[in-house]
């Protein structure tokens, strides 16, 4: 495979686009549209688009290409595997109502082998089978066919839908062999085979009663993470062995002497925050201001866990000038960086005193004993400890008493 850099990964893709009649949308942020209040941030690069993808004419026209950045906390518990970010950038492209899935599989596969210098042997592919309602997806079957890729049919696994309502349809995932050898079984069967490109056939509507009902246009959507793919053809087997994570690797062991899955955790979540805070989100106790308030908090108790006397004000400015300016968000204006360190500290000094206070609340009589949900609310409404604050000086107590 081809190394490239995540830049020229990213490059290649958008300009293969642009050459088949693709306009690139521009402006990516993790904050949804104005108006959209059904996700905190950004989660796809679908999410903005569901407007169009149900009929309403987009103004760049009905081929679009985009890079999108996203965050998903759902993956949270995840991160520090081989293949889950926090925030990461999703390649997307789509076609509203104009060319079908054949064509987009067709394209993919040109970009993957030809464009990319991806071995088509290392390829396998899966297509919706088929379920009681709607039928096999044979249109993308004869394309991997005719292009001698190896393809697996499945029902649930290749049904995409973004939640209980909404545009969804049949979907043909692209896998990438990450084994030694040469590949085996199928990607249902083997977890070395690596999901690296999925495109969505999102022709249907499923509505409350979970039936479903056309969409006005037969669209196609797709999806690729940007990171994980650089990382592969990188020759890494993980997202933060990529070189977008390089400054991370080179620079946060040796101020902190943290095991690898604790750099894992600690350089995602750092580099989340930062990208959070680029975007103007501030730390508060409820919606977007509460997962950055989260992210800290879980970077912070990683290395207390380690060493109390660590600290964010020790974190490398580099890092900070390096994330922000990757996603054009003023990497070289010194305010903004002095901002984004200043609110990093902020949180620290506040997380230091909440747990302070947490362990003089707990230590008292009342809590001594097996908490209930009363005493959880109380906690909460009046001490300001969030439960899972609770449930974590509860651990660090017990094993004190242990010991």
């Amino acid at each position: 495979m081809t190394k490239l850099t995540t830049d020229q990964v990213s490059r290649r893709f958008t300009e293969f686009y642009e050459e088949r009649g693709h306009v690139r949308i521009t402006g990516s942020t993790l904050l949804p549209p104005p108006g959209d209040d059904s996700v905190l941030f950004t989660t796809s690069g679908m999410h903005p688009l569901t407007p169009y993808l149900e009929g309403r004419p987009h103004p760049l026209g009905r081929r679009l290409v985009n890079v999108q950045r996203c965050l998903r906390t759902t993956d949270l518990e995840e991160v520090g595997d081989p293949t889950h970010l926090t925030v990461f950038e999703m390649l997307g492209t789509w076609s509203l109502g104009d060319y079908e899935g054949p064509r987009s599989l067709e394209w993919g596969y040109e970009l993957l082998t030809d464009g990319l210098g991806i071995d088509p042997r290392l390829l396998h592919t899966t297509v919706f089978g088929g379920d009681g309602r709607v039928g096999p997806d044979l249109a993308s079957l004869e394309v991997w066919e005719r292009l001698g890729v190896p393809v697996e049919r499945t029902a649930e696994d290749n049904w995409w839908s973004n939640g209980p309502t909404g545009p969804c349809g049949p979907d043909s995932e692209i896998f990438l062999w990450t084994g030694d050898g040469p590949p085996e079984s199928t990607p249902t069967g083997d977890e070395r085979w690596v999901e690296v490109w999925n495109h969505v056939m999102m022709r249907h509507r499923r509505l409350a009663d979970g039936s479903l009902v056309p969409l006005p246009q037969r669209n196609v959507d797709t999806g690729l993470g940007l990171e994980r793919l650089a990382s592969l053809l990188q020759g890494e087997r993980s997202v933060f062995d990529g070189d977008v994570f390089e400054p991370w690797r080179r620079l946060l062991p040796p101020l902190w002497g943290l095991d690898e899955t604790s750099v894992r955790l600690v350089s995602d979540h750092l580099r989340s925050a930062v990208v959070v805070l680029g975007d103007g989100v501030r730390p508060a106790a409820t919606g977007r201001g509460y997962v950055l308030r989260r992210l800290v908090r879980r970077v912070l108790t990683t290395l207390w866990r380690t060493d109390s006397s660590y600290g964010l004000g020790e974190l490398p400015r580099e890092l900070v000038t390096g994330t922000l300016g990757h996603f054009g968000q003023g990497g070289e204006d010194p305010e903004t960086v002095r901002r984004v360190l200043g609110t990093l500290a902020e949180e620290e000094t506040r997380f230091r005193s909440l747990l302070d206070r947490g362990r003089r609340v707990l230590a008292g009589p009342r809590f001594r004993g097996p908490l209930d949900e009363a005493d959880l609310h109380y906690l909460h409404d009046t001490h300001g400890l969030p439960r899972d604050l609770v449930e974590s000086l509860r651990e660090e107590g017990a094993g004190v008493r242990g010991e």
